[in-house]
């Protein structure tokens, strides 16, 4: 059996090099995932304003033409896509955190909508979907006679 002399510094050295690498992978996958665009969904806002429902989507950057809104089975569904900006090449990003790519939300429809009369509009990144009640659900004021 050969005898070595302890060298408590010789742990350390080896301990910092295996810290070292654990960091720089840890720095080169962060770096890797800043610039991977990932799927969003837009955050709503649902509200009652009188006689309507109403549905406020915050969509930056969303092309009108790329939005899609439909109703089936007393469902409705938005769906929409914001592209990534076209002169900027992936390389140039230093960072990325907002989502890019097509996106779908889908509501289901009480029986009290009026699913003829629905409208929606889009100003300053906002889509406003209004959802108008049926005239039998809204309240009827009952006037008292002599």
């Amino acid at each position: 059996m050969a005898v070595t002399k302890w060298d408590p510094f010789r742990e350390l050295i080896a301990l910092q090099e295996r810290l070292d690498k654990m960091f720089r992978e840890m720095d080169r996958t962060r770096k890797e995932e800043d610039l991977v665009p990932s799927a969003w969904t837009p955050p709503v806002d649902i509200f009652e304003a009188g006689d309507r429902l109403v549905l406020k989507l915050e969509i930056p950057e969303v092309d009108k033409e790329t939005i899609d809104i439909k109703i089936q089975d007393n469902e409705l569904t938005i769906k929409g896509e914001r592209k990534m900006e076209p002169d900027v090449k992936p390389e140039d990003y230093h960072r990325m955190e907002r989502g890019y790519g097509t996106f779908a939300r889908t509501f289901s429809l009480a029986k009290t909508i009026d699913s003829t009369k629905i409208k929606a509009t889009i100003k300053d990144g906002l889509l406003l979907v209004e959802l108008p009640k049926k005239e039998e659900v809204r309240p009827k004021q009952i006037k008292i006679q002599c």
